[in-house]
């Protein structure tokens, strides 16, 4: 795809604010007839008209406005950028770029993350999910200021990234009122022939529960694999299985999901890291969630 010519699109808003060349052209010192060339040619280059022409003012298409609206913060985010590579003080709160692995279950990267939005100075947080293969990608070339997942960062990854383990905790079978009364009892040797809820097979989780289960030489029924661990809670919930999960999270679990406890494993322990591109940890939201993991979430 054509880079867009910043220069067309500064054009562009100029006389989108002016709502007149002549007014546009006295403010920028150009013409008009140069105006309405390069104008047209990002025209051109999006596709589509930018301004329907009347007798007295230029009209904003749809396409104008939705055109209007990314310049105005590409424009904002470049004075801003100004300012903070000269030292002054900006408004706007520091961006901070967190990525979630999707093997992460929803309550715990909440638990992580939220202390980061108490500092001082503020942040806008910005949160995105993805796989961890994807994650570590876009951390190596600083489109992330963390990457919180499960497992570390190998050197097998060919990626400059730094591994700070956050916490760990054991595992806890959940079940239904149902399927708890009827695998409590003996847990764990219970857990053979049960109908179980798994994560996919290439996830840490699941590897780590599979190797459990071959050393209790236990062979559950596998009823459902899922990517995605609040939709497996979801159907467990509604008695499809048994499921797994974090043993810090029992008390929200049971809570939401309407399940008991059927049994805990905390010799399979769970661990979670934030994997940053950098060996000290210096971003400040970063910090607060390094501190608060190690004091209050897995304290």
């Amino acid at each position: 795809m054509t880079q867009i010519n910043f220069h067309h699109l500064h054009l562009f808003r100029t006389v989108a604010r002016s709502g007149t060349l002549a007014r546009a052209a006295a403010e920028l010192g150009l013409t008009e007839p140069t105006i309405s060339t390069q104008i047209k040619s990002l025209e051109q280059q999006f596709g589509q008209p930018l301004f329907s022409r009347t007798t007295r003012r230029l009209q904003l298409t749809d396409a104008g406005q939705t055109a209007l609206r990314y310049a105005d913060d590409i424009f904002s985010l470049s004075d801003e950028l100004t300012q903070a590579m000269s030292g002054e003080a900006t408004d706007r709160p520091r961006r901070f770029l967190v990525g979630i692995a999707d093997v992460v279950p929803k309550m715990i990267a909440y638990r992580l993350i939220e202390p980061a939005l108490s500092i001082p100075d503020g942040i806008m947080l910005s949160c995105n999910e993805d796989t961890p293969e994807r994650l570590v990608a876009a951390l190596s070339v600083h489109a992330l200021d963390l990457l919180i997942t499960d497992a570390p960062v190998t050197p097998a990854a060919h990626v400059r990234a730094f591994n700070h383990l956050l916490g760990e905790c054991g595992t806890t079978i959940f079940g239904t009122a149902a399927l708890s009364s009827q695998y409590a009892p003996r847990f764990p040797a219970s857990l053979h022939a049960a109908p179980f809820l798994l994560p996919l097979p290439a996830t840490t989780t699941r590897r780590a529960l599979d190797s459990w289960f071959q050393q209790q030489d236990v062979v559950p029924l596998v009823t459902g694999e899922y990517a995605d661990s609040a939709l497996m809670k979801v159907f467990g919930q509604n008695g499809y299985g048994l499921f797994a999960s974090p043993s810090i999270l029992e008390d929200e679990i049971m809570q939401q999901h309407a399940v008991q406890i059927v049994g805990r494993l905390p010799e399979l322990k769970q661990q979670f890291y934030a994997i940053s591109a950098e060996r000290r940890i210096q971003h400040p939201a970063v910090t607060a969630i390094a501190r608060a993991a190690r004091t209050k979430v897995f304290g």
